[in-house]
């Protein structure tokens, strides 16, 4: 639940407005960013550029994200970017698809295919990495304390 109310787009005005009535879609990100009106048009920039001029096609990015999205239970994520792939040209077809896991539908072309093969490798190496070296860094913790407690150990028979 958000703690800041999303401001209404109908309620701003000036280029908070305009930037609102030139989306298709009203994310409650931006909703929530307009309480920081200095800030709006610079970060609306920002967001712009993440959206619009990537060298990954929209329709991919889409793809990407509602995938990781579907393996993360990313409600909120997925609630937001389906209206946003439908609208750069991804399918019902393909969003169910993903929905339920099935990549090597055949609503899928094979470079789509290929993209969301690797994102479901890359997605579980990245989590596979984090686990390691969560791991390690137990190991590496555990035999910290090991180390603290003999010396402790050691400076109590010393007296």
């Amino acid at each position: 639940m958000a703690r800041l109310p999303l401001i209404d787009p109908a309620a701003t005005s000036g280029d908070v407005r305009a930037s609102f009535d030139r989306m298709p879609v009203k994310l409650n990100i931006f909703r929530m960013m307009a309480h920081a009106e200095a800030n709006f048009i610079p970060a609306m920039r920002f967001a712009n550029s993440i959206l619009h001029r990537q060298k990954l096609s929209h329709v991919n990015r889409e793809l990407l994200i509602l995938q990781v999205a579907q393996w993360e239970h990313g409600t909120y994520e997925w609630r937001q970017h389906v209206p946003i792939a439908l609208g750069v040209g991804v399918t019902q077809k393909q969003i169910d698809c993903i929905e339920h896991g099935k990549y090597e539908d055949a609503a899928f072309n094979a470079a789509e295919q290929a993209l969301l093969a690797f994102g479901k490798v890359r997605h579980f190496a990245h989590r596979l990495l984090g686990l390691t070296v969560g791991l390690l860094l137990a190991r590496r913790h555990s035999l910290g304390q090991r180390l603290t407690h003999a010396f402790q150990h050691a400076l109590q028979f010393g007296h």
